[in-house]
């Protein structure tokens, strides 16, 4: 076991106490499985209901989530437009290329965030059989860049995906700090801003193995169960993974999780701003901080804390705060920063 703390990712976080004791309580007697506990239904409605959405389902993991997602407005003629940093594009080995056998378009965006001219530019050839026709755009919420769409960013996007018979699908495996970062509630950020298909996180805001599709128009949900089993993503035993979700709607532990890391990322933020020959690239929004390190201190620093190196040929670093960083962590790297950059 590393005892060492980190700040590789928020995924190296262990699982919040009050998630395990909610999956220990449910750790009693025979329930119906996948799915079928009168339990795990109560849990979905919960989450339909504060996010207004018409289907909820469960599945273990966030790359599952988005290619099922991604499957119910994709057809392998189609295209998915999406940010040139999204998840979908960089970091899940082309599976939503491959189980749905359809085309990603990037839009460069050096901040994460895509924008309805950026769109445009791939919205073209519609009706022409020679080319992949866009079906779908796909956001990042909050963006790998840490970054937050505004609920007028979203909605402008939404509005000029549908007027151009397109879906969209929205990448939340940071909702909840985008939520935090903004002061709204979860339905604002997706079924009030004009989304269709939610991927809903709760891995990185201290679950485990635990995510959830969530359809705002239950038309495109109608083939889901069968695509979920042959996916492989459908829980024997899935009262645990709502269980975990009943944890995170109770008494808001997603939002107040998720205050918590985005305050830890700022202030991370805000200290190695302060240092001479570190320079932050991104605006902290959400839980991520990325900065440009010296490359001759970034393997003795990651001997102090556990981080990744974003772009090797820049040497941007990423820095990810979660639920349970501390102020001493934060205090700690920085002032480790401080003196190896100054020596």
């Amino acid at each position: 076991m590393i005892q060492r703390r980190a700040f590789s990712s928020d995924n190296w976080a262990g699982v919040h106490p009050e998630i395990i004791a909610a999956i220990a309580a449910a750790n009693t007697g025979h329930a119906p499985s996948y799915g079928e506990d009168e339990y795990t239904k109560s849990v979905a409605e919960k989450i339909g209901d504060l996010l207004g959405a018409e289907e909820v389902f469960f599945v273990f993991m966030g790359t599952g989530a988005n290619v099922l997602a991604l499957e119910s407005i994709a057809r392998s003629y189609n295209a998915i437009i999406c940010a040139s940093s999204a998840h979908i594009h960089t970091s899940e080995c082309a599976a939503a290329e491959k189980y749905i056998g359809c085309k990603l378009l990037p839009v460069a965006a050096s901040d994460g965030k895509i924008n309805r001219e950026g769109i445009a530019e791939h919205v073209h050839h519609l009706g022409n059989e020679h080319h992949v026709q866009p079906s779908a755009v796909s956001l990042s919420q909050a963006t790998e860049y840490g970054t937050v769409y505004s609920l007028d960013e979203v909605r402008v996007i939404t509005a000029y995906a549908h007027d151009h018979d397109m879906r969209v699908h929205m990448d939340g495996a940071r909702l909840a700090n985008a939520a935090a970062h903004l002061g709204v509630s979860l339905r604002a950020l997706a079924k009030d801003s004009g989304v269709d298909v939610l991927s809903f996180g709760g891995t990185k805001n201290g679950a485990l193995a635990a995510e959830a599709v969530v359809y705002f128009d239950k038309k495109l949900a109608k083939d889901f169960p069968y695509r979920r089993m042959q996916a492989m993503q459908l829980g024997s035993k899935m009262r645990f993974i709502a269980a975990q979700f009943d944890a995170l709607l109770t008494d808001d532990l997603w939002l107040r999780s998720a205050t918590h890391s985005n305050r830890m990322a700022a202030l991370l933020g805000e200290g190695l701003a302060k240092i001479p020959g570190i320079t932050l690239t991104q605006k902290v929004q959400a839980n991520e901080v990325f900065a440009i390190f010296p490359r001759e201190h970034i393997s003795r620093l990651q001997q102090v804390f556990e981080f990744q190196v974003w772009n090797e040929a820049s040497t941007e670093v990423r820095l990810v705060a979660s639920f349970d960083t501390t102020e001493n962590d934060v205090t700690t790297f920085v002032d480790s920063v401080r003196e190896c950059v100054g020596s």
